[in-house]
Parts: C-alpha cells; sequence; structure tokens
C-alpha cells in the first residue's frame, strides 16, 4: 500500500513538474526526420548598423582591407535592403558593399530565400563565449529574434546550437543561465502549438556542439554531461531533445576524438549524434569516407539513437588563413556537394545538416554569392562561369525532396537552373 502511495505521489509531482516547464506541447516542426537544416552563423556586422562591433567577422586580425579579411566568398547583396559600403573595390571602381547579420532585413531575406527554394529551416548559431554580455550578446539576442519572426513568418523551422568552442572549465554554468535567460525572454519554445521550433521524438530540439574533440579545449565531458542532464531533466526549463555535435571519429576514437570511453556514455543519452565532417574529405576521398557513415547510423541504431551527417558544398579559408590554398575543396559544379548529399541517403541518413547557410568566412556559405567580387590584393573564390549564384540554395532543397522521396533517388547532380531576374 505504501508503494502504491508513493508511486502515486511521484506521477504527481512529475506531472507538476512537466506542467511547469516552459515548452509549448507540440510545434508545426514535429521531428528532424526528413528535413534538411542548416546551419546559421549570423554573426556578421558593419561599423553603422548599431550593434557596435565594427566589422565583425569581415576582418582578419583586426583590419579590414584589400589583403586584410577572413571572407573567402563575397556575398552577394544586390536584393538586401541593407548595405554598408566597405574599403573594397569592385573591377569598375565602384564600391564593394556588405550586408549586416544585425539587420532584420538581412535576416527576412534569409529566410524568404530558404522558402522560396524548398530549404526546411536552420539552426541558429550560439557561441557561449560571446554571449554572457555587451555587445555580442545584444547582437546575438537581436539575431535570433530576428530569426524566429522569419522563420514564422515563411514557415522554416528553427532551433538553437550552443557552440561550447571557447568555453571555459565550469563553462556548463553559463550555457544553462544563458537557456533560461532566453526561455524567460524570448519564449523560445512557447509560442503556441503552431509555432515554427523544430521539436523532435515529442520535445523541442536544442544543439550542443564540440564535444570530445581533442583540441585541448578548457572544457571536457563532465561540463557537456551536465548540460545535456539540464537540458534533458529540468523541471521548469528542461524536457528538451539534445543533439550532440561530435568529432567525425567519435566511434573509434580516431584522429580528432578524444580517448575517454565515458563520450560513449554521453551520446548513449542523447536524441542525435552529428560529426563534423568539414574540410576531412575532399571529392575524390569521400566514397570510402562513405562506408563510416553506415557504420555510424548502424551503432546509432543498436542504441536507439538518431543520426544526422554533415554535408558542405566546398572550403576554403585561405584569406583567415594564408598558408592554406585557396578554393582547397573544391565545388567543382555542385559534384562535390550532391555527392555527400546522395551518398548520405543511399547510407541510410533520414536527416542532413548542411553546413554552413552563410558561412563565406571558410567558403562553406549556400547562400548567394558574388558572380563579381572586389580585386585588389585580396582573391575571392568564385563559382564557374555556367554556375548561377543562387545554386547551392537550389541544390539543397532538391537534397531535400530527394530526401523525403518526393522525387526519386539520383547520383546524378541536378542541372542548374537559373532563378535569377
Amino acid at each position: 500500500m505504501k508503494k502504491q502511495v508513493f508511486s502515486i505521489l511521484l506521477l504527481l509531482l512529475c506531472a507538476v513538474a512537466y506542467g511547469q516547464r516552459k515548452h509549448s506541447k507540440t510545434s508545426a516542426f514535429k521531428s528532424y526526420k526528413g528535413l534538411v537544416m542548416a546551419g546559421y552563423q549570423g554573426w556578421f556586422n558593419a561599423p553603422d548598423d548599431g550593434a557596435g562591433r565594427g566589422w565583425n567577422h569581415y576582418l582578419s586580425h583586426g583590419r579590414f582591407e584589400p589583403g586584410s579579411t577572413n571572407v573567402d566568398i563575397w556575398p552577394d547583396v544586390s536584393e538586401y535592403k541593407k548595405t554598408y559600403k566597405s574599403p573594397f573595390k569592385l573591377a569598375d571602381g565602384s564600391d564593394a558593399l556588405l550586408y549586416s547579420s544585425y539587420d532584420a532585413s538581412s535576416t527576412d531575406l534569409h529566410f524568404k530565400w530558404m522558402q522560396q527554394y524548398g530549404i526546411d529551416g536552420v539552426f541558429v548559431q550560439r557561441f557561449i563565449g560571446d554571449v554572457q554580455r555587451g555587445h555580442g550578446r545584444l547582437h546575438n539576442d537581436a539575431v535570433l529574434g530576428n530569426a524566429l519572426k522569419s522563420a514564422q513568418k515563411y514557415h522554416r523551422a528553427i532551433s538553437l546550437m550552443y557552440d561550447l568552442s571557447g568555453m571555459g572549465a565550469g563553462g556548463d554554468s553559463l550555457v544553462i543561465k544563458d537557456w533560461k535567460h532566453l526561455i524567460d525572454s524570448m519564449k523560445l519554445t512557447n509560442r503556441g502549438n503552431k509555432q515554427t521550433w523544430l521539436y523532435h521524438r515529442g520535445k523541442p530540439l536544442v544543439a550542443v556542439w564540440g564535444v570530445g574533440f581533442n583540441d585541448h579545449r578548457k572544457y571536457g565531458l563532465a561540463e557537456a554531461e551536465r548540460i545535456i542532464d539540464f537540458l534533458k531533466n529540468d523541471p521548469v526549463y528542461g524536457g528538451c531533445a539534445v543533439l550532440l555535435g561530435v568529432p567525425t571519429y567519435w566511434r573509434d576514437f580516431g584522429s580528432d576524438t578524444e580517448k575517454d570511453p565515458h563520450l560513449l556514455d554521453l551520446l548513449k543519452k542523447v536524441d542525435i549524434i552529428h560529426p563534423w565532417f568539414v574540410g576531412r574529405f575532399d571529392e575524390t576521398r569521400y566514397p570510402a569516407f562513405q562506408e563510416r557513415i553506415g557504420d555510424d547510423i548502424a551503432w546509432c541504431k543498436d542504441y536507439k539513437v538518431d543520426y544526422v551527417p554533415t554535408v558542405f558544398p566546398g572550403f576554403s579559408w585561405h584569406n583567415m588563413n594564408p598558408r592554406a590554398p585557396q578554393n582547397q575543396i573544391p565545388r567543382n559544379r555542385g559534384h562535390f556537394y550532391w555527392k555527400q548529399i546522395a551518398g548520405a541517403i543511399k547510407a541510410g541518413a533520414d536527416m542532413l545538416y548542411v553546413a554552413m547557410f552563410d558561412e563565406v568566412d571558410e567558403g562553406t556559405a549556400i547562400l548567394k554569392a558574388s558572380k563579381n567580387p572586389p580585386v585588389g590584393l585580396s582573391h575571392f573564390v568564385t563559382y564557374e562561369d555556367d554556375i548561377p549564384n543562387d545554386y547551392y540554395l537550389y541544390l539543397t532543397g532538391c537534397a531535400g525532396k530527394m530526401l523525403r522521396k518526393q522525387v526519386p533517388f539520383t547520383e546524378t547532380v541536378p542541372a542548374p537552373i537559373n532563378h535569377t531576374k
């Protein structure tokens, strides 16, 4: 009898606790499965945009001028409502313009493109070392708030990805504090059952990236585990599904992974495993890599965890790291990108993560890129002459249709269609 009373009380306490959680019961997007989501940095600034960050993420070593920039792809800004004159010049001598992520109009345009090309949504990146106070928090909160509005307006899925890079020891308390701040101030996941926050397994999905890498980070698995336990179990702010971003060789403790077996225990706790592939292979080496994805998926099925591989259109960070070759991993008219998309689906992937929507720093962006970038001391990657500037938006939309079997599976990259008016 006492055991029955105790069980009833425990159930009541759980019910009360669940009722206190600050999340809507459901969402218009109930699962990551069948979706192609992209990472969204949203970290670019211009001196006059009101954020007080100067040329943030466009500059290199404190300078932004010909010969000094972090950007390898120059964005096409012809459709942006607000643009800013840069120190760079085009071939005809006119000023080269840029956009700011801080402007709501920039975010609105990006989500409009997502709807136009059939891209399901984005994970808004949030670097915990950048959002504790001051201009960094002001900017990131503004970008996230604008993204929430635009996601609802254009009916795109949205979630948050905490990037732990740069976090110190004990930084889990900062993540927890920030999550509470966002839930209370923005109602991230409590906007009604028709909200567009991405849910998974019946719970709002939150991503935590940067766990298990062996690159001498100041935090470790202990901090990651406390974050995971909070997001999943806290009676008020928890009850979430968790996606964990891990190294490429997480399963067999390979070259980029720390050798602590407790990593696999953490992975069995989460809902989705997301390994990072950018820079790990080029087009010629990808076929051998495809087998790894299949083995990853088999491990995940054994432990009832879902899996989302990374796909990326190309890679270049020469302007950021001059010793690296420019166009280090060529796009090759979309063949490299599509080979990964088709390979992941063929291996059994039922969701995809695109790196990235707007990462022009490292040349992985799928947004519209300039066919006429600045000239002079800095050089920029451009698409081939017969490839339109929106090709990678188009291919990403095609990937979603193929993933959901709305069109037949094909390993042949879809031919370009010039959508530019």
